[in-house]
């Protein structure tokens, strides 16, 4: 099937599927994903490097989200009565709907292959939001995206899911009108200019798009002194989990100078063994970031992993002089130890910070400086975690997984959780209109 077919396929699906059961549909996707798991994992482990046990767990999260998602398929209004004494003037009535936007462009990601791939979050909030999705699948692991996309295809009446493998065919669909929204996963050069490319059309589209993120964790001096030593292993598990390869990996790591926390953290990193990254590019894109930052003339070497993962430090004076180098993402098992001299420094750190997933905040009861840390952090985050760590996204109505720019393009949604439908949805107000007649 041609890219033209297969967009025209989308196009008379959406009707139908806006009223379809999608809901069962959802379900019977998961059933199916979890009967195939033992084919599947195998394929994954071959294409990604990413080890059997941990694939198990994702495949376990990515049906456990489509059967969560399920639960969300349901008509959405708000009604205002018409009411004659609505001032300054009699009101009608009105019926505020939200319907699918119409067929959605999704780009898979390569870290994880299940969650946040062909069956993963981006597809299944557009699918129960009642729109169709093209998927253009990751290169990383093309078997797995022909596998999975197989099973998520035959669980759908036709036109409604459609995979695409090429680089080209899945920039010439962001580009045709007949796709509505747009939704990626990756690098944040690949994202910006998948984006730029989205609001460049004539009739520009929502692209939400998760770019790159350093989520850094600030720890207080009370909190230093009081669990210095769980802090610093905590850190090093929750930046190290994946070889690293997770878009809330902690980057940066701010804490007093002279706490010993990078000591600490050094002496848990030799522990950790090496773990293969996802592929020779993201091997190479790698090694070349963590050339850039280890060779910053204000950064120093704590523990070189070579293939293991790599700690570096630096202060925080030299982060505020040399913001964007030494804030930059490096996507891979190495981390950056920050001292600062006082707590108004850390502070400082914090309201240089562009947008960011997550912001995590190591303190202790009525620590003093722990309100006006929140505070700032939660202005340049899309999610502030007290007192525990960034890695693992829970999937709840609560969750916001997003931020501002470059964390994300579009810091009001989030790609997990119940909220990941809204992005797909387009509110439209009937006025009057009779209710046999309400398109909802």
């Amino acid at each position: 099937m041609t890219l033209d077919d297969t967009l025209d396929a989308a196009v008379r699906a959406a009707r139908s599927w806006a009223r379809a059961d999608r809901a069962a549909a959802l379900e019977k996707i998961a059933d199916e994903i979890d009967a195939a798991a033992d084919e599947l994992v195998p394929i994954a482990h071959a294409e990604t490097r990413i080890a059997e046990a941990r694939l198990r767990g994702e495949v376990t999260r990515t049906t456990f989200q489509l059967r969560f998602l399920a639960k969300e398929v349901r008509p959405r209004a708000v009604v205002d009565e018409a009411d004659p004494q609505w001032p300054p003037a009699p009101r009608p009535k009105l019926v505020l709907a939200r319907r699918p936007i119409g067929p959605v462009l999704v780009f898979a990601a390569s870290n994880f292959p299940f969650a946040f791939s062909v069956a993963g979050g981006d597809t299944a909030s557009a699918l129960a939001a009642g729109c169709p999705v093209v998927l253009k699948a990751h290169p990383g692991h093309p078997r797995l995206s022909a596998a999975t996309g197989e099973i998520v295809r035959s669980a759908l009446p036709e036109g409604v899911f459609a995979l695409i493998q090429s680089e080209e065919d899945g920039r010439a669909a962001l580009t045709d009108p007949r796709i509505r929204a747009a939704a990626f996963t990756g690098s944040p050069t690949a994202g910006r200019a998948l984006y730029d490319l989205a609001v460049s059309r004539p009739e520009p589209i929502p692209f939400y798009g998760e770019l790159g993120s350093v989520n850094p964790v600030f720890v207080t001096e009370a909190a230093a002194r009081a669990r210095g030593a769980e802090i610093a292993a905590g850190y090093v598990d929750s930046f190290t989990m994946a070889a690293g390869q997770l878009c809330t990996k902690p980057g940066l790591f701010v804490v007093p100078a002279g706490s010993g926390l990078g000591e600490l953290a050094a002496e848990r990193v030799r522990q950790v063994a090496a773990a293969p990254l996802l592929n020779d590019k993201i091997a190479g894109g790698y090694a070349a970031t963590l050339g850039r930052l280890a060779g910053h003339e204000e950064v120093r070497t704590l523990v070189d992993g070579g293939e293991a993962p790599t700690l570096l430090a630096t202060t925080a004076a030299a982060v505020l002089k040399y913001g964007e180098a030494l804030r930059t993402e490096c996507f891979g098992p190495a981390s950056l130890v920050v001292e600062y001299s006082s707590e108004s420094e850390m502070l400082d750190v914090v309201r240089t910070l562009d947008g960011q997933l997550t912001g995590t905040v190591q303190a202790e009861d009525g620590d003093p400086v722990a309100a006006e840390l929140v505070e700032e952090l939660a202005d340049h985050v899309g999610r502030v975690v007290w007192n525990g760590w960034p890695t693992g996204v829970a999937v709840t109505h609560a969750m916001h997984h997003g931020g501002p720019y470059p964390a994300t393009t579009s810091p009001l949604h989030t790609s997990v959780g119940a909220a990941a439908v809204d992005r797909f949805l387009r509110p439209v107000a009937f006025q009057n209109v009779p209710e046999e007649l309400l398109a909802l």
